[in-house]
């Protein structure tokens, strides 16, 4: 939808309008108020930062979409992004285990199976549970290395796409199976794909690599939770004189007489003028409101008919006071070694066959965990009877999904209480109290179409049709977030950067950038 209107002399005007608060629109935002540019952020709901945001149940603090990061530590890649943003040295950030952030396990197994930090430890430790496998172990990793090295943006340098083309095809599956012979190696090498939902005919070695590599780098869970990433880069941004609003969902775009987008619409009713206009939205919800004939049919259709990743069903459990000691590792469980591909096509009849939990530390006895996320697949058909309710005020259908819902919510919880207590026996008596989120919870907080965890799922058979462009055919509207390029902190951060290449100019901005990461670490 949008609507053709003519600006009043009184209505504000700016250089750049940002829609959406995630963390690409954010950065995007923080960019190019930075450049001088009168930027304003346009957010649906009450809170900022999209995956960042976090909410308070019994006074404790539970991440909604970022449990852990990596790339973090002085001199690598995230850590000189957000130095740039100037705020790497204002994070609170604990680092986890160095011989094993994360642990893969299988109920049939009680070997925990680590996945350390530094590449030369992330061979030790493997290699002492499979000696025979030293040797492929050292390719893979530089393998590992070899392609994020490929991705100039990844490691903050100017190139172009082409020198990425070569490993887009690649079929993560088949480059593991064609490396290693032990069938339970290979599945520990996979199993955090949670981070990246593994599907073994689709995901590219590609996306293997980038979401894992950085971790290994160094790998870091924020202190009370990652909203303070929002909330430092807001700060930034209005230092620099941006603005920000909450409760402001576009409705439509504004176009002049000449069909030239130069504002939008909210459902408040209030317009902003701008320049330019960068969707931190769903891409598609972008496309419906200023028409596919704007943005070409051939790449409006492509993107419709793009597969989105599945959701997730999530419970956050509190302790009692120092009832369950602290855990520095982040733990991925499977029912066997044959549950870490497509671990959410599984049949159900033994659900959740897999899950990952994460720990937060009590920060006033680190002794102990204050509280516990575990997170499994679940996909949208599964809350699709309750999909015309939603849980934000800024919805008409605001209001509640009824006892169905609850006992629905209930019993998926009872089973993972199950699951965990077959590797945790006494959970269940140390558990204070438990708050769940399902697909729906998602969709209304996020924004994600079926409440999709990480955008539209990758493909090595088919990988340019993913492709999306930060810089659209409309020439003042441009994309950012987890489907331009790739999802996660560090691939959104990224992500931001392409985008705002395209507005400022990449030898431009990635110098600048280098100068300023220079003078930083000079202080």
């Amino acid at each position: 939808m949008n609507t053709q209107f003519t600006q009043n002399n009184f209505e504000p005007h700016y250089d750049v309008v940002v829609i959406g608060s995630g963390l690409g629109g954010l950065v995007s935002a923080l960019i190019l108020a930075k450049e001088g540019k009168k930027v304003v952020v346009l957010e649906k709901n009450n809170q900022f930062g999209g995956n960042l945001q976090t909410f308070v149940r019994n006074k404790t603090i539970f991440d909604t979409g970022v449990h852990y990061i990596g790339g973090l530590d002085k001199g690598e890649n995230l850590y000189n992004y957000f130095s740039y943003l100037n705020i790497s040295d204002k994070l609170k950030l604990r680092q986890l285990d160095k011989n094993g952030f994360d642990m893969i396990s299988f109920d049939d197994d009680s070997q925990e199976y680590p996945i350390a930090q530094t590449y030369q430890n992330f061979v030790d430790q493997l290699a002492h549970l499979f000696p025979k496998e030293q040797e492929n172990l050292i390719q893979y990793s530089n393998k590992l290395e070899e392609i994020c090295s490929a991705f100039p943006m990844y490691n903050l340098n100017i190139g172009t796409f082409a020198d990425e083309e070569d490993f887009l095809s690649i079929n993560a599956k088949e480059y593991i199976d064609s490396v290693f012979t032990d069938e339970r190696l290979k599945a520990v090498l996979v199993g955090n794909n949670f981070l990246y939902v593994g599907q073994a005919e689709k995901t590219p070695l590609y996306i293997h690599a980038l979401s894992v590599n950085s971790y290994i780098h160094s790998a870091w869970r924020c202190v009370n939770g990652g909203s303070q990433i929002a909330k430092l880069l807001i700060k930034e941004l209005k230092k620099y004189g941006g603005e920000i609003y909450k409760y402001q969902e576009i409705r439509s775009f504004v176009q002049n007489e000449n069909e030239e987008v130069i504002g939008c619409e909210t459902t408040k009713g209030k317009s902003f003028f701008g320049d330019l206009f960068i969707s931190n939205i769903d891409i598609k919800k972008t496309i419906d409101m200023l028409g596919e004939r704007k943005f070409g049919k051939p790449f409006s259709r492509r993107v419709k008919s793009l597969e989105v990743t599945p959701s997730a069903f999530t419970i956050y459990i509190v302790f009692k006071p120092k009832s369950f000691s602290y855990i520095n590792h982040n733990i991925y469980h499977f029912n066997s070694i044959n549950d870490v591909w497509d671990s959410y096509e599984k049949p159900t009849n033994d659900w959740p066959n897999t899950y990952i939990a994460t720990f937060s530390m009590d920060q006033k006895d680190e002794e102990y965990s204050e509280s516990m996320t575990v997170m499994t697949y679940m996909t949208f058909d599964e809350v699709q009877k309750w999909e015309e309710s939603y849980n934000v005020e800024t919805n008409d259908n605001y209001g509640k999904r009824g006892e169905e819902y609850e006992e629905f919510k209930r019993q998926k919880t009872e089973l993972i209480i199950r699951k965990l207590e077959k590797k945790i026996p006494d959970i269940r008596e140390k558990i204070s109290s438990i708050h769940t989120s399902t697909p729906l919870s998602y969709r209304d907080f996020i924004g994600s179409e079926k409440g999709n965890m990480y955008g539209y799922l990758k493909d090595s058979n088919h990988p340019m049709k993913t492709f999306i462009s930060p810089r659209s055919k409309v020439k003042n509207v441009f994309f950012t977030g987890q489907n331009v390029r790739v999802h996660g902190v560090l691939g959104v951060t990224v992500g931001a950067f392409v985008t705002c290449c395209e507005i400022l100019g990449a030898d431009y901005l990635m110098n600048k950038v280098h100068r300023e990461i220079k003078l930083n670490a000079n202080e």
